[in-house]
């Protein structure tokens, strides 16, 4: 499965992802940072439920980038969180 994944993520930013670490993490910063913060306003804060959901995978996120965890499984991480919010972003504006 870890070879099959890495292939995914090298098919869309290259063969080599800790090359342009620093530019991943920024981007993954700033997509996961404005995504959980707009779906925590546009009303996710009215329940406990969904801000649990959005702060789990959020704070995960963020952790793996300080911990300068490998490239695949930040974006692994990152990719649930964006679906995450998502979800609970079309729930709040339907």
């Amino acid at each position: 499965m870890g070879n099959a994944n890495a292939a995914i993520w090298n098919k869309f930013l290259g063969d080599d992802l800790e090359t342009n670490r620093l530019g991943i993490v920024m981007v993954v910063l700033l997509v996961i940072g404005c995504l959980g913060g707009m779906t925590v306003g546009l009303g996710a804060i009215h329940h406990t439920w969904q801000l649990f959901l959005i702060v789990l995978p959020t704070m995960m996120t963020l952790s793996f980038l300080i911990a300068v965890a490998p490239v695949k499984q930040i974006l692994n991480l990152a990719l649930i969180t964006v679906i995450i919010d998502a979800i609970l972003l079309t729930i709040n504006l339907v």
